[in-house]
């Protein structure tokens, strides 16, 4: 009998499908992301880490980077991160903070 995937499967299985695009996309940077949906890559990986220790099993800052970013998060500036144009530094400037 076939069983209906839980909640928790469903959003574990979404949460790998923007993983796995945002890894592939390295073209959109983290400040575009923050201008226009008001979270990046970084912002997960804290979420991520967020959740691990809420569950118990806290994990480390960076070992959550190379989670969402698929390599260390020194490897993947250096390959992928570009300088921010001063529109998008401006934009970001005036956007709200969250947490």
């Amino acid at each position: 009998m076939d069983r209906a995937p839980t909640t928790t499967e469903l959003e574990a299985a979404a949460f790998r499908r923007l993983r796995d695009h945002l890894r592939a996309r390295t073209d959109v940077q983290n400040i575009d992301l923050m201008n226009l949906a008001g979270f990046c890559r970084n912002c997960l990986s804290n979420w991520y880490a967020e959740a691990s220790a809420e569950a118990g099993h806290p994990i480390a800052k960076d070992e959550a980077r190379e989670i969402v970013y698929g390599m260390p998060y020194d490897e993947w500036r250096a390959r992928h991160q570009r300088d921010a144009s001063p529109e998008a530094q401006a934009a970001f400037s005036g956007s709200p903070k969250h947490d």
